[in-house]
C-alpha cells in the first residue's frame, strides 16, 4: 500500500527588511574667519595706538627744570597751561594714564573689577563674531542690543555704585592736576609752537585723543556690529 504524503503547508515569503540611513549635517562655525577678524581688530587697535603715541614729545624736554618759572598772574598761568597742554598733549595723557595705573595697582579689587569688566566687553561684544549665535543664559536668549544694554548697565554699576569709580576718578583728577600745574609753571617756547603751527598747516601735525585709537580701530571692527 502506497504511503500517503503529508499535506503541504502554505508558506509565505516575507520581504527583506530595508534599513534607511538618515544623515544629519551639523553646521560647524567658521572659527578661522572669526579668529582672523579678531586679529585684524587687534592689529587696527595696536596701529591706532602707535600712531596716537607717535606725537609724544621728548620727556627730557618735558622735565627741563630750566624752563620752569612762577607765572606773574593768573592769566599768564592760564595762557601757559593752554599752550603747554596743546604741545604736550600726548605726554600729559600718558601722565594721567600712569596715575591711573598706579592707583589701580594699589587697589587690587578695583583692578580685578575693571579687568573682569573689560574681559566681558571683549568676549561678549567687541571681539564677538558678527555671525555668532545669540547669547543664551538663564534659560533665555539675548539679542545683541540686550547684550549691549547689559554691558552698559554692568559698567555703570561698577563705575558709579562701587568704590571703583571713586578710585578711577581720583587718579584721573590727580594726573590732570599734575599736568595743569606743570603747564602753568613751564614757560612756553614760542619757536616750538611756531614750528608746530607750520606742521599742522602742512598736514603733518599729529592730533591725539585719549580714546581715539579705540574709535579708529573699531572702524569695521567690534565683531562687525553697526
Amino acid at each position: 500500500m502506497a504511503a500517503v504524503s503529508p499535506p503541504l503547508l502554505p508558506v509565505s515569503v516575507l520581504p527583506a527588511a530595508t534599513t534607511t540611513t538618515t544623515t544629519i549635517v551639523i553646521p560647524v562655525p567658521d572659527t578661522t574667519s572669526s579668529a582672523a577678524d579678531q586679529r585684524a581688530y587687534l592689529a587696527r587697535l595696536l596701529d591706532s595706538a602707535k600712531r596716537s603715541l607717535s606725537g609724544a614729545r621728548p620727556w627730557a624736554e618735558l622735565l627741563d627744570r630750566a624752563a620752569l618759572s612762577r607765572p606773574d598772574t593768573l592769566a599768564d598761568a592760564a595762557a601757559r597751561a593752554r599752550k603747554n597742554l596743546a604741545y604736550f598733549r600726548v605726554n600729559y595723557s600718558l601722565l594721567v594714564a600712569l596715575s591711573l595705573a598706579a592707583s589701580l595697582l594699589a587697589h587690587p579689587f578695583a583692578l580685578a573689577a575693571l579687568a573682569a569688566l573689560l574681559a566681558a566687553w571683549c568676549v561678549l561684544y567687541l571681539l564677538r563674531p558678527a555671525d555668532a549665535a545669540p547669547l543664551a543664559a538663564f534659560g533665555r536668549t539675548f539679542s545683541d542690543r540686550e547684550t549691549l544694554g547689559g554691558l552698559l548697565a554692568a559698567s555703570a554699576f561698577v563705575v558709579f555704585l562701587t568704590s571703583v569709580g571713586t578710585i578711577v576718578f581720583s587718579a584721573v583728577a590727580v594726573g590732570a592736576a599734575l599736568a595743569c600745574a606743570h603747564g602753568a609753571f613751564r614757560v612756553p617756547e614760542e619757536q616750538l609752537f611756531l614750528d608746530e603751527d607750520v606742521q599742522v598747516a602742512g598736514g603733518g601735525g599729529t592730533s591725539f585723543d585719549l580714546l581715539s585709537f579705540f574709535t579708529n580701530a573699531a572702524g569695521g571692527g567690534g565683531g562687525g556690529r553697526g
